[in-house]
């Protein structure tokens, strides 16, 4: 009996995913609602509170799929660059955030917008997801700088996410002095080319 009521719950919990990834993508996080999320996962609204603590922590599980989503995109984008300097491999990286951007825009704010810091309640795999996206960015800088010390790089790497989602940030809000959409991604290889190139 305990099995079958596990399955009913996992099922349960995959459907308030889809359906709270659904309405973040269709309108941002601020429209994710409770009530047309039980209504679109056919369950009750205490049911979603069986299983999750709250939405925050739904929203966790929708993101949680939104890295692993970015994740893939990007090291898919690496992998034609491969055979290429690690500066190439930046820029192509750099390219395939401002593209998942675009095209997952209120599922990629979701990832920052939700209010949380290291130091709250924030689940080991989370910080896993988010250390994997960091992790494909380390790769190439750790060739550009082989002597630099680890906690060295881990700053650099932050400083190079930093430095592109920033780009990113505003150019999808049209708040660079003008610059359209379509330049952002000549931006982006000018500044990642000028930082790999110290």
């Amino acid at each position: 009996m305990a099995g079958k009521v596990a399955i009913r719950q996992a099922k349960l919990r995959e459907a308030l995913i889809d359906a709270a990834e659904a309405q973040i993508a269709a309108g941002g996080l601020a429209t994710l609602k409770a009530r047309p999320l039980a209504q679109a996962a056919g369950c009750s609204l205490g049911a979603i509170y069986n299983i999750f603590d709250d939405l925050d922590a739904l929203v966790m599980a929708v993101n949680g799929r939104t890295f692993r989503r970015l994740g893939a995109q990007v090291s898919a984008a690496v992998r034609t660059v491969a055979d290429q300097s690690p500066v190439a491999q930046l820029v192509c990286m750099s390219h395939g955030y401002l593209h998942f951007a675009s095209d997952h825009t209120h599922l990629w704010r979701a990832l920052f917008d939700l209010e949380m810091s290291v130091e709250g309640p924030v689940p080991a795999w989370y910080l896993e997801e988010l250390g994997a996206v960091f992790g494909l960015i380390a790769a190439p800088l750790a060739r550009l700088f082989p002597d630099m010390a680890r906690a060295e790089l881990d700053l650099m790497v932050r400083g190079m996410f930093s430095s592109v989602h920033g780009i990113v940030l505003l150019g999808l809000e049209q708040r660079i002095s003008a610059v359209p959409l379509d330049q952002v991604e000549r931006m982006l290889t000018q500044i990642v080319t000028r930082i790999g190139n110290k």
